[in-house]
């Protein structure tokens, strides 16, 4: 019964408010032309620009409009081929960082997209290895910057797959907390809760080991001191500084311990709905987690209902908190973030059964503690709606 586990992260992580001002030559370390990744405002990305021609390195952008799709991400790899890209850059929230992995994997492949995208590909490995990415997240929640996937949107398919391969790393991850001071409230809020989803997710998967636990507790204590503060006061940086890091530290966990059950369903939902990843996921929280309490104290083993004592304990402040309480919390903070139910992105009663087909098959449904039920996922559905 020896302990055995694996980790594995980005190769170098800067950490702090002003670190965005060393990409020049961290750039220039890996060539002298780079494409940077944005959203769909690259005028956002003009100041880093301007520091990479500082350091010697030219540039062109690769805009993306909200999550990256199969095709969009075909492109940005044929655009790094035609300038001739050492490097990618990608700055923006995870959907944004999650395109520049893709691309920059892609760039160097001999075979198409569908070759090696997970579910509705072939799911093959990449052959290659992709171009370096440096990673300057400006939103705190996805944790892309230190996980080794893209997910990506398939349109025709209603439904979001990965590109995966631990050589997605990317080579720097640059977490300055100044640039979320701008970001709106509701996005700073789901992005946030998806912070806090990924650190509750990792430490009670089926696949946990002690460096996730570590991660978990600390981003969970982060999040939960400082995401209503950053919502209400974008500009205050301490709040800003702890929800980067849990965020980070979230990557960090999901990477190497894998997720549950509210991202089996976020798969599915956000495939075919248009509805903003976090947002997804903080509407699925609470209600995932009673099932699961309810779950685990039926028949889970005394080390799984001691992981979500010790859940309550964290999100409550109280050590003798019971596992349950942990849903008011959770209810209570969506409420106050005013996260909407997922009726408001067209989901109705009569897709429950068929999302709930889908959840059961997805990826992360393997990391869940205990097995659900299909009765269970219709009824996580409705109670999100």
């Amino acid at each position: 019964m020896g302990m055995k586990f694996e980790f594995a992260t980005a190769g170098r992580i800067i950490f702090g408010c002003g670190s965005s001002a060393e990409v020049g030559p961290i750039c220039r370390a890996h060539g002298t032309r780079a494409l940077v990744v944005t959203g769909s405002r690259p005028e956002r990305a003009d100041f880093l620009r301007s520091l990479l021609a500082s350091a010697g390195v030219n540039s062109a952008v690769f805009p993306t409009h909200g999550e990256p799709t199969v095709k969009e991400v075909s492109e940005g790899a044929e655009q790094a081929r035609q300038v001739g890209a050492d490097v990618i850059v990608g700055i923006g929230g995870g959907s944004a960082v999650d395109a520049a992995k893709a691309v920059a994997a892609l760039a160097t492949q001999p075979q198409g997209v569908m070759h090696y995208l997970e579910v509705i590909g072939a799911g093959h490995p990449l052959e290659q290895a992709p171009l370096p990415v440096i990673a300057l997240p400006t939103t705190a929640g996805t944790g892309a910057e230190v996980t080794r996937n893209a997910v990506l949107s398939s349109p025709e398919h209603q439904v979001k797959a990965s590109l995966r391969h631990a050589a997605m790393l990317p080579r720097v991850a640059i977490l300055d907390p100044a640039l979320a001071v701008t970001c709106p409230a509701e996005v700073t809020a789901a992005s946030g809760m998806d912070a806090l989803t990924q650190c509750l997710e990792a430490y009670v998967s089926s696949r946990a080991q002690p460096m996730t636990d570590a991660l978990c507790v600390e981003g969970i204590q982060r999040a939960m001191a400082s995401l209503e503060r950053a919502v209400v006061e974008g500009a205050d940086l301490q709040a800003r500084e702890n929800m980067a890091l849990a965020a980070m530290l979230s990557g960090m966990a999901l990477a190497n311990a894998g997720l549950g059950a509210v991202h089996g369903f976020a798969a599915p939902v956000g495939g075919q709905f248009h509805a903003p990843h976090g947002a997804v996921c903080a509407a699925l929280l609470a209600p995932v987690w009673q099932e699961n309490v309810a779950a685990v104290e039926a028949a889970g083993t005394e080390a799984q209902r001691a992981r979500f004592q010790k859940v309550a304990a964290l999100l409550t402040g109280r050590p003798e908190a019971l596992a349950i309480e942990s849903v008011a919390v959770l209810d209570g903070l969506a409420t106050r973030l005013c996260i909407p139910g997922l009726a408001t992105y067209g989901l109705e009663k009569h897709h429950i059964e068929e999302l709930a087909r889908k959840a059961a098959q997805a990826s992360s449904m393997k990391g869940n503690p205990v097995p659900l039920p299909q009765d269970t996922l219709v009824s996580i559905l409705q109670r999100a709606l």
